[in-house]
């Protein structure tokens, strides 16, 4: 199914890039994904894209990053990889600039306040749905609503989220019998490329820089830039999952932000294409201005990527093994209780009126009648606005 001659890196960025413009909606830009990968360039065969995709869903990272750096990399090596993977979030990070730009500098006018009330609300919808959303998807039987009941609880009581991670896929292999869903056929084998050499180069060269920064004084940056690959590691079940640590991290411990500021930062997440995880690049321009922005962008997507370098010549082994498919449904149903129980953190943070009220039950209709969240958001802050000016 691959062509004879493999793209070159540079044909990987522009064709990544373009889709990264329009990458709104994790499973619709996965199915974009495909078609690019799969019918129109025929990188890969569609066994093969399966095998990405079952294996993005089993490390941590944004879903559709990790299979845009998967078809990258089996397409043209670890140089591929790089190329899609950049490419893919580029537009997102471009955009959430501007936005934070925008934002540090609007939110003291005066209808700032009505509008970020609205998007307040709105965000707190968000997490509503999308913990409707992981329930579906993750609870099947009773043990795995135990977890998510139990990691619920957890976090409410103050405690850290990263334990619950380790314990939850503890949990999950002890308590989930047999496989818990159905591999994907196999793919054709990976070319002869050496991912593991590349990972380890990279996180050698992330290693040193964040080593001279601190040396070198900048230990703000550097900090940044731990915290946010301990948040990507920590971050499964996509974007949305990366959503409870952040807060932990950057409002609970350190309070960088605020946790007002954290939900307008979700909202634009929201509202820019790619994954919602691009909030980090708004933290990181709030805490340290545009070289914050860049570092926790990138240090907030390496560590997964890594990780997809790695893993993916193992990819036959992993999504074969009912433990891993166990330990895996374990943590994304612990993910389910992490996003109920910062939905409840954000929502208890939002100054509600009766108009705001009525913004975020709105939205809720919306979401589970399948809107688009972009639209819903910005038909959310067009309301907003409109209201303020009359209140």
């Amino acid at each position: 199914m691959s062509p004879d001659q493999p793209p070159s890196p540079l044909r990987l960025f522009a064709a990544f890039l373009r889709l990264g413009l329009t990458a709104f909606g994790g499973p619709a830009m996965i199915q974009r994904i495909a078609e690019l990968a799969v019918k129109r360039e025929r990188w890969l065969s569609p066994a093969a894209f399966k095998d990405g995709v079952a294996l993005a869903q089993v490390i941590p990272g944004a879903t559709a990053m990790q299979v845009a750096a998967y078809v990258g990399l089996r397409a043209g090596g670890p140089l591929g990889a790089a190329a899609a993977f950049v490419g893919f979030s580029l537009p997102a990070f471009c955009l959430m600039v501007g936005l934070s730009w925008t934002y540090e500098i609007g939110r003291s006018l005066p209808m700032a306040d009505a509008v970020f009330q609205g998007v307040g609300a709105i965000v707190v919808a968000l997490i509503a749905h999308a913990t409707i959303g992981f329930g579906r998807a993750w609870m099947k039987c009773w043990q795995e609503a135990a977890i998510a009941a139990a990691v619920f609880a957890y976090y409410l009581s103050g405690l850290t989220p990263y334990w619950a991670v380790p314990l939850a896929a503890l949990a999950g292999m002890v308590l989930l019998k047999g496989p818990t869903a159905e591999a994907a056929p196999s793919g054709a084998p990976m070319a002869a490329h050496t991912p593991w050499l590349a990972a380890l180069a990279i996180l050698a060269a992330a290693a040193v820089i964040i080593a001279l920064l601190w040396l070198s004084g900048e230990r703000l940056l550097a900090e940044l830039a731990m915290t946010m690959a301990r948040i990507d590691l920590f971050a499964f079940g996509g974007g949305f999952g990366s959503l409870p640590i952040m807060a932990h991290e950057v409002v609970e411990v350190r309070q960088w932000l605020d946790a007002r500021a954290f939900l307008d930062g979700i909202a634009l997440g929201q509202v820019t294409p790619g994954p919602i995880v691009i909030t980090a690049t708004f933290v990181g321009w709030l805490v340290a201005g545009g070289a914050g922005a860049t570092v926790a962008t990138v240090a907030v997507f390496l560590p997964s990527f890594l990780i997809l370098l790695a893993t993916t010549p193992l990819v036959d082994r992993i999504k074969h093994s009912p433990l891993v498919g166990n330990a895996l449904h374990g943590v994304c149903a612990s993910a389910t209780g992490l996003i109920a129980a910062l939905g409840v953190k954000l929502a208890e943070a939002q100054p509600w009126s009766y108009p705001s009220a009525g913004i975020g039950l709105l939205a809720f209709t919306a979401l589970m009648m399948k809107r688009d969240p972009l639209w819903v958001i910005l038909a959310g802050v067009a309301l907003s606005i409109v209201l303020g000016a009359a209140g």
